[in-house]
C-alpha cells in the first residue's frame, strides 16, 4: 500500500435498489497499467467516477502516495493528478481544436502559446495533432487524440482511459499503444477499461474484475488467456457464437448507386453505394466512425429519403416511403446512438418497447394502445436477452450502457424482421453479452433474415459475416467474402489504403 500511487480500500456505493460498488480495494502502482474489467453493471463506471470525484463514495478510502484523497469534484482530481479520457468524447464540433482544450482548463494560456504547446506534447507522444483545426472536420481518432493531449497537457500521474480503441482502426490501436508505453516509461500510471480482452493481454501488467460490484479477482493478463478473463468476469463458462452452414437465398435488400446529402454540418454523404444483401446472408461493413455508417443507416431506415429505385425491399422501390412504412414491410434497424435515437432516455422499458414494435407485436390496435402486451414484450427482451433491470417500468438512462444496448437490440432482433440492419451491435457490451447478441443475429439469418452488421469491432465482423465491404469517406469499397480476409486487410480499407470502387456485389 505505502508503494501504490493510487489505493483503494473498501469503497461502496448504493443507489436506490442497487449496490453499484461493494468494498472494493486494489491498488495502482506508479508506472503501471492496469485494467479494470467487469460485464455491463458490473460497477466499472461508478468506480471511477469515485476516483475522478464525480460521485462521493458512502463508505470507504482512498490514499494517493499515502495521502488521503477524496476529490469533491474533477476540478480536485485534476488538481491531485487524475486525468480521464471519457468513451464519450466531449467535444464542440464547431470549434478548433486549441479552443476545445482551452475549455477544459481553468485558466488557459494565450491561445498561441497553447497551440504552441499543444504542437509540442502531441509530437512528443506521437499523436499529430494540429491545434488550428476544426473539430467536426477530424476523424474518430483524432477527436480521441484532441480528448488525450488535453489531459497530457496537465501531467497526470494518473490517466484513466474507458474504452479508448473502440472508434479506432488497427493502425491506430497501434499508435495509441506506443503512446501509452512512453507514458508508462515515464512513469505515470494508467487505469485501462476496455472489453477487447486481447488488448488487455498485450497492454496491461494486472487487473482487478468485477463482478455484480464486488472485487472477484485479479490476475495478470500476459498469463491469462481472454477466454479465461471473460469466464472471471461472468462467472461462468463463456458461450461461442456458433453458425450453421447455409446458402444464401434471395435478394432482400438492394443498394442501386446509393447517393444521400448528409443533413448535418459534419456529416459525410453517401455516395453511390450498391450492393446486394440475400436472406439468409450475414453483410459485414466495417468503417472508422464518420465515414457514414449514420447516414447509410438514415437511409435505410427511412429517416433519409433517397431518389427513386435507390433502395429496393424485396423488388419494391422504397426510397420514398419512411420509417413507419418501412417497418411494416420487414425493414428493422437499429442505430449506434443508444439514448435519444434508438431508445427514449426518460420513458420506461414499456414504452420504448411499444415505439418500435406497436404494430409488428400487436400492441397497437384500432388506434389503441394494450400496456399489458408492450409489458410482456419488454419482459421477453429483459429474460431472454438478460437485460440487468429492476423491471419494465424503469427509465431507459436508468440502465448502463451495455444493459440498454442489450435490450434495444433484443427488441428489434424479437420482431422477426425480414431484414435487419444494426450499427454497432456490442458497442460498449462485455464478453458474455456480446456473444449472446451476435448468436442472435446468426439465428436470425438462419432463420432467413437478411442482416447487415455495421461495426467499427472488426474481431465482431469477422466473428458474422460471410461478405464484407468497408465504408470510408461516403463511398462503399469492393464487397468481399470474408472467409481469408486478415484484421490487417480490413484496418487497410477502412483507412481508405484500396481500391475504393463501387462494389457490383
Amino acid at each position: 500500500m505505502t508503494d501504490a500511487l493510487l489505493s483503494i480500500r473498501g469503497l461502496t456505493k448504493a443507489y436506490p435498489g442497487v449496490v453499484a460498488n461493494d468494498d472494493v480495494s486494489f491498488d495502482i502502482l506508479p508506472g503501471e497499467v492496469h485494467a479494470l474489467l467487469g460485464e455491463n453493471g458490473a460497477g466499472k463506471s461508478t468506480l471511477v467516477k469515485m476516483i475522478y470525484g464525480l460521485v462521493k463514495p458512502d463508505s470507504g478510502e482512498m490514499r494517493m502516495r499515502g495521502t488521503p484523497y477524496a476529490p469533491s469534484e474533477p476540478k480536485a482530481a485534476r488538481a491531485a493528478g487524475v486525468a480521464m479520457v471519457f468513451q464519450h468524447f466531449s467535444l464542440f464540433d464547431a470549434m478548433n481544436v486549441a479552443e476545445n482544450i482551452a475549455l477544459g482548463m481553468a485558466d488557459p494560456p494565450p491561445m498561441r502559446d497553447l497551440a504552441a504547446r499543444i504542437r509540442e506534447v502531441s509530437d512528443q507522444y506521437g499523436l499529430p495533432l494540429d491545434p488550428w483545426r476544426v473539430v467536426g472536420d477530424l476523424s474518430a481518432g483524432e477527436r480521441q487524440r484532441v480528448e488525450i493531449i488535453r489531459c497530457l497537457l496537465q501531467d497526470p500521474k494518473l490517466l484513466i482511459m474507458d474504452e479508448p480503441t473502440s472508434v479506432l482502426t488497427p493502425q491506430e490501436v497501434d499508435i495509441l499503444f506506443e503512446t501509452l508505453g512512453k507514458l508508462k516509461a515515464e512513469g505515470t500510471s494508467i487505469l485501462y477499461i476496455s472489453h477487447k480482452l486481447e488488448e488487455i493481454r498485450k497492454l496491461c501488467d494486472e487487473a482487478t474484475i468485477l463482478r455484480l460490484g464486488r472485487k472477484v479477482a485479479t490476475c495478470t493478463p500476459r498469463d491469462t488467456t481472454a477466454r479465461q478473463m471473460a469466464e472471471l468476469m461472468v462467472g461462468a463458462e463463456l458461450h461461442t457464437p456458433t453458425r450453421e452452414g447455409r446458402r444464401p437465398g434471395e435478394v432482400r435488400l438492394a443498394l442501386k448507386a446509393l447517393s444521400v446529402t448528409s443533413p448535418g454540418q459534419f456529416g459525410t454523404s453517401l455516395k453511390a453505394i450498391t450492393l446486394e444483401v440475400r436472406s439468409g446472408e450475414v453483410l459485414g461493413l466495417a468503417g472508422v466512425a464518420g465515414n457514414g455508417q449514420d447516414e447509410l443507416l438514415a437511409a435505410l431506415s427511412g429517416e433519409l429519403r433517397s431518389g427513386a429505385g435507390m433502395v429496393v425491399l424485396d423488388g419494391t422501390a422504397i426510397g420514398d416511403k419512411g420509417p413507419a412504412e418501412r417497418r411494416r414491410m420487414g425493414l428493422l434497424t437499429a442505430p449506434e446512438e443508444r439514448l435519444g435515437h434508438a431508445a427514449a432516455p426518460d420513458m420506461s422499458l414499456t414504452e420504448n418497447a411499444a415505439l418500435t414494435a406497436a404494430e409488428r407485436q400487436n400492441i397497437a390496435r384500432n388506434g389503441f394502445l394494450s400496456w399489458n402486451r408492450a409489458r410482456g414484450f419488454a419482459r421477453e427482451i429483459i429474460e431472454r436477452f438478460d437485460v440487468r433491470t429492476p423491471g419494465t417500468e424503469n427509465a431507459a438512462r436508468s440502465l448502463s450502457g451495455g444493459n440498454l444496448q442489450k435490450f434495444v437490440i433484443g427488441r428489434e432482433v424479437m420482431q422477426d424482421p425480414e431484414v435487419l440492419v444494426v450499427n454497432q451491435p456490442t458497442w460498449g457490451v462485455d464478453a458474455a453479452a456480446a456473444a449472446v447478441i451476435r448468436q442472435a443475429l446468426l439465428d436470425l439469418a438462419e432463420g432467413g433474415t437478411a442482416v447487415i452488421v455495421i461495426s467499427q469491432d472488426l474481431d465482431e465482423l469477422m466473428e458474422v459475416s460471410d461478405r464484407f465491404a468497408a465504408l470510408n469517406e461516403g463511398r462503399l469499397s469492393e464487397v468481399r467474402p470474408a472467409r481469408g480476409l486478415t484484421v490487417e486487410d480490413i484496418g487497410l480499407m477502412m483507412g481508405g489504403s484500396h481500391d475504393m470502387e463501387v462494389a457490383d456485389a
